[in-house]
């Protein structure tokens, strides 16, 4: 028997993801003020808990030249979500911050700043990088080791946390002084406690090492389990973690990335998510995925032809400034089966490997779906990637949320006026 559960709903903006369609005539900037006001605005309208911004800190490539996706710009996160904060009056506003390339002090201020300007909706999704690509853009380079980053991670919340909590409640400062192994730092921080304590902490990472970072100083996991079992075995693992640090499962919200494509009948929603999934999937965009893949040039490849029979031989230097998941002879083994097995061609086998979990069908059904993975443990809520910016949550809102409303599985309105209280998470106890 499954306990019915209150789910938790974000809208992550759609812009340089590779679900992103830009080839549809109703696609719009990805950096106007007016897409991030449009895409904010629906999901407060459906009452979601909050609106998620990408980061990236240089312009990806690849093969030397820069990365499609990235050819108009990426903006600032916390700067477009300020603006926001005059736009809207409920909706959770969460920013994605390097944790390698920026400093305690300034982003907590900058966070502490977005909390107080939107009346306690500011969130914080820790990001790390080691890769010199990226931090050829910053003083440091390429300097930190990849096994130093969740190191210096991790000391970089408990900072952050510790110059929030510098001022008493409701009161003055206080001198803060971190004498760590990364930051070694003194004074006294320029802004009050915010009206919810600290700012939310997102942390978004599948490795053994992000999972173990997300159980001792995450209050929400971003992931990419969003498949039922592979949910129920993601959330179970991170949820056992908790405790080891003195806390409970419930002081954690665990949130896949997912899609939802919706159509009146089953057959056309199928249909309208195999056309969506071409879309996102060119025979040019096989090919670079391919690429990232092999580690070499797959030009001369038939995008509508079998996979390459040789083996991959990584490079870095092919494709810059990506995340990079698992390794990659393992995933050529993988799709080499897969297209093997279902006799697929390159983009064919590009299409169904790297599908993100999607939620296909009726209204109704999608409801019931998204309410069964939560009433059995797959996850907390889930955070929707749409793939058309910036109207790509319009139809979900319209047409899944009173559904979701009406089965008892989602709020008919907020009922707090910060973060925390939308996520159910209580206000951090004061450490001064």
């Amino acid at each position: 028997m499954t306990v019915r559960r209150t789910m938790h709903l974000a809208a992550h903006f759609p812009g340089v993801n590779n679900t992103t369609v830009w080839a549809d005539p109703r696609s719009a900037s990805q950096i106007e003020f007016a897409s991030f006001e449009h895409l904010a605005r629906t999901a407060e309208r459906g009452l979601f808990d909050f609106f998620f911004l990408a980061e990236g800190l240089r312009l990806r490539e690849h093969k030397g030249r820069i990365h499609d996706l990235d050819v108009v710009g990426r903006p600032e996160s916390l700067t477009v979500l300020n603006a926001l904060a005059a736009v809207t009056g409920h909706l959770g506003l969460a920013a994605t911050v390097n944790a390698t390339f920026n400093e305690p002090y300034e982003l907590a201020r900058r966070l502490a700043t977005l909390d107080h300007l939107s009346g306690g909706r500011a969130a914080w999704n820790v990001v790390t990088s080691s890769d010199a690509f990226t931090g050829e853009n910053f003083r440091r380079g390429g300097f930190l080791d990849h096994s130093e980053r969740y190191t210096r991670a991790a000391e970089f919340v408990t900072t952050a946390r510790e110059l929030w909590d510098s001022w008493i409640p409701g009161g003055t400062p206080r001198p803060f002084a971190h004498h760590g192994r990364h930051f070694d730092i003194a004074g006294e921080f320029a802004l009050p406690r915010s009206p919810q304590g600290h700012p939310v902490v997102i942390q978004a990472g599948d490795s053994d090492e992000g999972r173990e970072f997300a159980a001792s100083s995450a209050d929400v996991i971003f992931t990419r389990h969003g498949g039922l079992e592979a949910g129920r075995a993601f959330y179970a693992d991170v949820k056992r973690r908790l405790a080891k640090y003195g806390r409970r499962p419930d002081d954690l919200r665990i949130m896949p990335g997912v899609t939802v494509v919706l159509g009146d009948t089953a057959a056309e929603a199928r249909e309208r998510a195999e056309e969506i999934r071409r879309q996102q999937v060119s025979p040019q965009t096989a090919i670079l995925t391919l690429e990232q893949v092999w580690g070499v040039d797959l030009s001369a490849y038939d995008p509508d032809g079998p996979l390459p029979d040789i083996d991959p031989v990584p490079d870095p230097q092919l494709g810059q400034g990506r995340t990079r998941h698992g390794d990659s002879t393992a995933i050529a083994e993988k799709w080499r089966a897969l297209a093997q097995e279902k006799g697929l061609s390159i983009r064919q086998t590009v299409i169904e490997a790297s599908a993100r979990q999607s939620f296909v069908g009726t209204p109704e059904a999608v409801a019931a779906e998204l309410e069964e993975s939560v009433a059995r443990d797959a996850a907390d809520g889930f955070v929707l990637v749409p793939h058309l910016t910036p109207g790509g949550l319009d139809e979900f809102v319209d047409r899944v949320v009173p559904l979701l409303q009406e089965r008892g599985a989602f709020r008919t309105a907020y009922e707090g006026a910060t973060l925390r209280s939308h996520l159910g998470l209580a206000e951090p106890v004061w450490k001064g």
